[in-house]
């Protein structure tokens, strides 16, 4: 390990610098050209050497949260009671394009090297770097000569992919905002800026998932990739944005509407209004790999004929631009330069023992060059919130039929971070719907004129819902604004068009003529609902006494009865689809009245109308609050991890040779069409046939036992005489021993519940849990993810005396 004891932080003696000349070294004709021209002023670049990672585009630092086979298919290594995703190995080298000669900064055979930056007057580079025998990478500096090596950050937590500031600050992607990939097993890593020295480190972005990349523009903006989404496809939406330095102003660049790319790498092109990036396809390679693509924003951030994908070859990252037609890349195979017709010329490769382990990442020139336009920091930190004007509710995209009028005040929703995750998929939140948590924040008024005024919470994921004046949702977002402390921002409309001229806000809007409005909590529904204990009592005391698998009135089970993941209930609602909620699909700005508690059925059906059933309006408020914020299944991350746990292992080899002739049956799955057993209303998945709380109630039992005997008779013929058929014992044993296995291991919400080791560890590692917890002792897991969520709210710094918050 290495120890560091002061803010120049020494650096192990395994790390060694040297320079060697390349044999028989010449510039190609596409060099010289270059050289001659776009790159005259260019006589070295800088490059980072290191272990590609072998997962996501993401996945080349920090751990995984669990034991998974994914985890130990892709990580490098297990060490310390994780696995990891970053392999062992680095260098800084710097070539010189004239003359072949290869300095070797930094070399260090079990670190990592990564993200190097030339400063402005060309005589320094900041990097993110990893000694060997620690974990975690940092930022850190050194002279273009190799020398003065020092650290300028610290802690648990990974910075990486920094870049300069026109005004000395740094921006760089950090895993300090303690999360995980809301659809994986690895950290996430937001915008994060600190002073040149690494001091005063403030998070930037609250996003759930990754930016990454991000680089000035020649304006003085930050342009970076954001992945996000909610409640719509986890595999669509990383496009690019741009944020002030101070990280007011988020707002879409390019490509937020249309989904299949992962625009990474993004830079200006010199000479226009034009940026490269890494378009890495689909949900993207191994570090970025892809075609480079230039685009021109000039017609929009929707426009996809601003895209022209200039190289031939689709395994390429890392683009630098000095024009349009004169580009430095990288790939697996060395570095290269390109012309504007996508054509190559190899100006490096590593030596060939090297290149199976090794790859070049990162070239950039060791030039000075202008400092960008510095925009006026618009932050106040010592305010907790900011402001957001709406000024036309009406005035977006498709909102076509809304009258004025009709919508009467927001439901602001918070999107919540994931302390663990360990699956691609959403189980058990939902079943193909939403990936995370909502939070609900509380609600604000809209104006006859459709404007409002709202102070929001700052640094928070925030998303809102329009509601009608019966509360159900008319409109929903399916993105998230982020307000910086003291921000005043502004938005024209619901799903505004981005391709309109920018005009200052009317001044006689009518939330204007009085100061900004609160977000008003509503005190008398959980912030975060649970469907057990939130939703499934209503049931119980108005549905569940037709609705049971005894009378099963219209084959609806809405009793709570676990299933291997989910209650009875919760797959009936899901599948017959009494919930209209956010799917897992690539699209957003639906139609209005489209989605959520306006277009839930479960609603309808207790207003009253369906057998009497008419539950009180603060339970038809909770009902209405749990699908306007996601209809998740439980309230609490702790749930994740025991997805796959309690299934029950069903005979079916007996069951197919007994029930095949009507239940197997060819469907479409990921390797094709094959042959499945498919049953009734919940097709191939036998979930919710098998009751784990109450075995000898299991729908797989009771569907093809006699009525004499106590089934249903469903298959149109008792297929099971008695209990005795040997094929009823033995799908009663597997049903059995889920149910055993369930009660000794017990979910989130059942007593004596207690999370998995992975959600403890991450939560110690938070310093949300102490890390002197006993075996035995008590974990409240909703005071626990309370405990975590709140850590990210803004709390204004107590500054010196005499001393402000801005000028710290």
């Amino acid at each position: 390990a290495i120890a560091f004891p002061s803010a120049a932080w020494a650096v192990d003696s395994a790390v060694r610098a040297y320079e060697t000349q390349l044999p028989d070294y010449k510039p190609g004709p596409m060099l010289s050209r270059f050289l001659a021209g776009p790159m005259r002023d260019v006589e070295e670049i800088v490059f980072a050497v290191r272990v590609p990672g072998r997962d996501h585009w993401y996945v080349n630092f920090g751990n995984y949260a669990g034991y998974t086979q994914d985890a130990k298919d892709r990580a490098f290594k297990f060490e310390d009671g994780v696995y990891w995703g970053y392999g062992e190995g680095g260098r800084l080298c710097a070539l010189n394009l004239r003359t072949g000669k290869l300095r070797v900064l930094l070399d260090d055979p079990t670190g990592g090297v990564r993200d190097p930056v030339v400063h402005y007057d060309g005589k320094k580079i900041l990097f993110s770097y990893r000694p060997g025998g620690t974990h975690t990478y940092h930022l850190y500096e050194i002279d273009v000569d190799g020398s003065n090596l020092r650290q300028l950050t610290d802690g648990p937590d990974d910075d990486i992919e920094p870049i300069y500031c026109p005004d000395d600050s740094i921006i760089f992607c950090s895993s300090r905002c303690h999360r995980f990939v809301n659809c994986w097993h690895t950290r996430v890593a937001t915008l994060y800026r600190c002073d040149a020295d690494g001091s005063n480190i403030r998070m930037l972005s609250s996003n759930n998932d990754h930016d990454n990349t991000p680089w000035m523009l020649p304006d003085g903006r930050v342009l970076y990739m954001r992945w996000e989404y909610v409640d719509r496809s986890q595999v669509h939406f990383h496009h690019l944005w741009t944020s002030n330095p101070d990280g007011t102003g988020q707002m879409v660049f390019f490509g937020n509407m249309y989904g299949g790319t992962v625009m990474l790498d993004a830079k200006p092109v010199p000479g226009s209004n034009k940026v490269v990036v890494s378009w890495s396809p689909g949900h993207g390679r191994p570090e970025h790999l892809g075609p480079v693509a230039l685009v021109d924003p000039s017609k929009g951030p929707d426009n996809l004929e601003s895209v022209r994908i200039v190289s031939k070859d689709r395994n390429l990252r890392d683009p630098f631009a000095f024009s349009e037609d004169c580009f430095l890349v990288a790939s697996a195979a060395g570095l290269h330069v390109m012309d504007g017709q996508g054509k190559l010329e190899t100006i490096y490769q590593l030596p060939p023992e090297e290149r199976s382990r090794l790859q070049c990442h990162e070239p950039r020139p060791i030039v000075p060059h202008p400092r960008e336009r510095i925009i006026a920091p618009r932050v106040d930190l010592n305010k907790p919130t900011g402001t957001l004007i709406l000024e036309d509710v009406y005035a977006g995209r498709n909102m076509k039929g809304v009258e004025r009028g009709t919508i009467k005040k927001l439901l602001v929703l918070k999107q919540l971070p994931k302390p663990v995750n360990f699956s691609g998929g959403m189980q058990p939140l939902t079943i193909g719907g939403s990936f995370t948590l909502a939070e609900i924040v509380g609600e604000v008024p809209v104006e006859e004129d459709g404007s409002a005024y709202m102070e929001l919470p700052a640094l928070q994921s925030l998303f809102f819902v329009a509601l009608d004046e019966n509360d159900r949702s008319v409109k929903r977002m399916h993105s998230f604004v982020t307000l910086q402390p003291g921000e005043v921002t502004s938005c024209v409309g619901c799903h505004e068009p981005r391709t309109h001229t920018p005009h200052d806000v009317r001044r006689d809007l009518l939330a204007l003529q009085k100061p900004p409005q609160p977000v008003q909590p509503i005190r008398d529904v959980p912030p975060v609902l649970d469907f057990p204990r939130d939703v499934q009592p209503i049931l119980d005391r108005h549905c569940v006494e037709c609705h049971n698998p005894d009378r099963y009135e219209g084959k609806v089970d809405l009793t709570g009865d676990h299933t291997a993941m989910y209650t009875m209930s919760y797959w009936t609602i899901r599948l017959r689809n009494l919930v209209s909620d956010g799917r897992n699909e690539p699209r957003g700005n639906r139609p209005p009245y489209s989605y959520g508690s306006a277009a839930s059925r479960l609603l309808d059906l207790m207003d009253g109308s369906h057998h009497g059933a008419k539950p009180t309006d603060l339970e038809r408020k909770i009902v209405r609050l749990w699908i306007d914020t996601s209809a998740c299944y439980p309230g609490t991350y702790a749930a994740l991890g025991d997805e796959f746990t309690y299934r029950a292992a069903l005979p079916y080899g007996p069951m197919i040779q007994r029930c095949g002739e009507c239940h197997l049956r060819e469907v479409d799955t990921p390797q094709g069409r094959q042959k499945r057993f498919v049953m009734g209303q919940f097709g191939t998945n036998l979930e919710p046939y098998a009751n784990l709380d109450r075995p000898e109630k299991s729908y797989l039992l009771l569907a093809p036992l006699a009525k004499q005997a106590g089934g249903l008779e469903l298959c149109g013929k008792p297929v099971l005489a008695s209990k005795d058929d040997p094929l009823y014992k033995a799908m009663y044993a597997s049903i059995d021993d889920a149910h055993r296995r369930l009660l000794a291991g017990k979910r989130f919400d059942m007593p004596g519940f207690r999370p998995n080791q992975h959600y403890i560890r991450e939560m110690q590692r938070f310093g949300i849990l102490p890390s002197d917890l006993g075996p035995d002792d008590p974990i409240d897991v909703y005071a626990v993810d309370r405990a975590y969520w709140d850590s990210f709210l803004y709390r204004p710094p107590t500054p010196p005396e005499g001393q402000t918050a801005e000028s710290r």
